[in-house]
């Protein structure tokens, strides 16, 4: 959840640091600090707060100066964002420095064990504890810090991406990960490290992923040395060439980068079907599952397992594969997947789903499910994430980097990798006849172009927001497929607004959230005119019955409806199956402006995190 940036190498590496820091707050900003090596000594600043706080902290307290250093974003687990808990964090004697990304679980443990052995701690975090324990390692062996950083993590249990540095040795970093992403970038004579690449795409297209359990000394003039932590064998590193570019991680003239991404959809999930999908052939082709197609027709049930958004997007597609291809499906939190003893059989598919790779959770479930013999299929937007290491085989959807917290356009690109398996399967399994199959292959490429004119539905989302600005309460009602995107406008909303939402299926209502209409309720529909459109018209009739403020998103042209909300939000026309992928974006709209006019940080929003490394 936290970011990690280092640099060691023939640059100003205050300036690398601090820039590579505000790339990465989306993973974490309720804190952050730096450590440079000017030569001398080990110079820190930390501060509660953003990163442009640590700015002026670090440059009041002349902390600017070195040519190695690293610096630390930070997401609350142990101890309250403050300036003390804020990373980094030094051992007693003040030689060595860690920042680090995870949660170790038996931290108290071995706190009260180093307590016993003369040992204080300032913080209440569980990285202090880590970085005495390596000082005592250290120590009680007579042992370099490498050595030392890998005794003291094969004593520990949880999850870790770490950098520790040692004043009496400045011209090395020693980094190890386990559960929690880690890059190290390699440049002319010089060494990045990061939790994901974008701190020195400028620098360096090439780079190395650490596995997990994998350790490495990154020194100057020096190869690069990985090994395993738990028998210290050497590991050839695999070098891979980037392909990421700095316009990807910029705004683009956007307030927002989660404006900028809902303005992307069109384009990415262009990008996500680009090369997969001949719809005037007739063909769809993902090496993923053309190379497992047997797996997948043999399936007697299809797990699909995800966190967040990435869960919403399974449920759309529940409705998609079961539709399609008459496979059974079901869909698990994976975080209540891992704990429950689930009953996984060697014929079940599990599908993984996740933007970042890295969801702890779900890596958790996907080791579960391995472990039973069941195949896995991962679906993610990071290339060599750790779920893309993890899984059988999988798709990569072709969103770009995804900055802003609340999750956009990754939802869509995921509903669109799912579609196109859910057509393959149909096409194998001849559950779908030709003409319906080349129906829907033509309406899938020209998607991007609808999705283009829903984004028109803007100027209407900003006048509705500047309406339900002051809403403590909204309720989001839909049908069938759209169910899962009453689920995801909800989110949105919470997320970034701090306003009370729910989702329900629209049936429901009358089974409890009815008596929270008032007056005072906005209550969503969405409301195309496929599937049960008639349903609809009555849930809408029975809220404005009871006074409650309709907002309804119908298709183009829609009167039945139109005639009674208060206000309507139009998107093109389409097949049933693929209406989420338009019903979605004016409620991200929605949600983007309500929460701007409130005046909240609309990509850091409160207790968020991006990337959720953790449980």
């Amino acid at each position: 959840m936290c970011g990690i940036v280092g640099y060691i190498g023939h640059r100003d590496a205050y300036s690398v640091i601090i820039k590579g820091l505000h790339r990465l707050e989306y993973r974490g900003y309720d804190s952050a600090g730096i450590v440079l090596y000017d030569g001398q000594d080990l110079k820190l600043s930390k501060t509660k707060g953003k990163v442009s706080d640590l700015e002026a902290k670090a440059e009041s307290e002349k902390t600017t100066i070195g040519k190695i250093g690293m610096g630390h974003t930070r997401w609350a687990t142990h101890g309250v964002p403050n300036d003390v808990n804020s990373h980094p964090h030094f051992s007693n004697s003040g030689k060595l420095v860690i920042i680090h990304n995870g949660i170790i679980e038996n931290y108290e443990p071995l706190k009260q064990e180093l307590i016993k052995r003369g040992y204080t701690f300032k913080s209440d975090t569980d990285t202090e504890v880590l970085i005495n324990l390596i000082e005592e390692v250290k120590k009680k062996e007579n042992c370099k810090l490498g050595k030392a950083v890998q005794i003291a993590l094969n004593q520990v249990i949880g999850a870790y991406a770490i950098a520790v540095i040692d004043v009496e040795k400045p011209d090395e970093i020693i980094v190890a990960r386990l559960g929690s992403p880690l890059a190290i970038g390699i440049g002319e004579d010089e060494f990045f490290i990061a939790s994901d690449a974008t701190p020195f795409i400028e620098y360096t297209s090439n780079a190395i992923y650490l596995e997990d359990e994998e350790m490495a000394i990154v020194r100057l003039h020096k190869p690069l040395k990985v090994r395993k932590i738990k028998d210290d064998s050497l590991v050839d590193p695999y070098i891979q060439e980037l392909q990421l570019n700095l316009e990807q991680i910029e705004k683009g003239g956007y307030d927002h980068f989660m404006m900028k991404e809902i303005y992307e959809q069109p384009s990415v999930i262009k990008d996500t079907y680009r090369g997969r999908l001949l719809a005037n052939k007739g063909i769809i082709q993902m090496s993923g599952v053309e190379d497992n197609l047997e797996k997948f027709l043999n399936a007697k049930r299809i797990l699909i397992v995800a966190c967040g958004t990435s869960w919403h997007a399974g449920l759309v597609a529940e409705y998609i594969i079961e539709e399609f291809s008459r496979i059974p499906v079901e869909v698990e939190y994976a975080s209540e997947f891992r704990y429950r003893n689930p009953i996984i059989n060697k014929d079940d598919v599990v599908i993984a789903i996740s933007q970042s790779g890295e969801t702890a959770d779900t890596l958790a479930a996907i080791k579960l499910a391995k472990e039973n013999g069941a195949f896995v299929f991962g679906v993610c937007n990071v290339v060599g994430s750790s779920i893309s290491r993890e899984t059988h085989a999988g798709a990569y959807t072709h969103a770009g980097p995804e900055i802003g917290v609340a999750s956009t356009k990754a939802f869509t690109t995921q509903i669109t990798i799912l579609t196109l398996l859910a057509l393959r399967l149909a096409k194998a399994k001849g559950t779908m006849n030709n003409s319906e199959y080349q129906r829907y292959l033509l309406e899938l490429e020209i998607m991007p172009e609808k999705v283009q004119e829903a984004l028109l539905t803007n100027d209407v989302a900003k006048q509705i927001a500047e309406i339900y600005k002051d809403a403590t309460n909204c309720l989001y009602l839909g049908r069938g497929y759209n169910f899962p995107v009453a689920l995801e406008g909800a989110l949105k909303l919470k997320e970034i607004s701090y306003i009370h939402a729910e989702g329900y299926p629209a049936a429901e209502m009358k089974h409890g959230p009815i008596a929270l209409i008032d007056e005072h309720m906005p209550v969503i529909v969405i409301a195309p005119n496929k599937g049960h459109y008639d349903k609809v018209v009555s849930n809408i009739q029975e809220i404005k019955s009871r006074s409650g403020k309709i907002i309804a998103v119908v298709t183009k042209g829609d009167t039945q409806v139109k005639a009674l909300a208060d206000h309507v939000i139009e998107i093109p026309e389409t097949n049933e199956p693929f209406t989420p992928l338009l019903t979605t974006i004016p409620l991200q709209l929605l949600s983007y402006h309500i929460a701007v006019l409130r005046g909240c940080n609309v990509d850091q929003p409160r207790n968020l995190a991006k990337s959720v490394t953790v449980e």
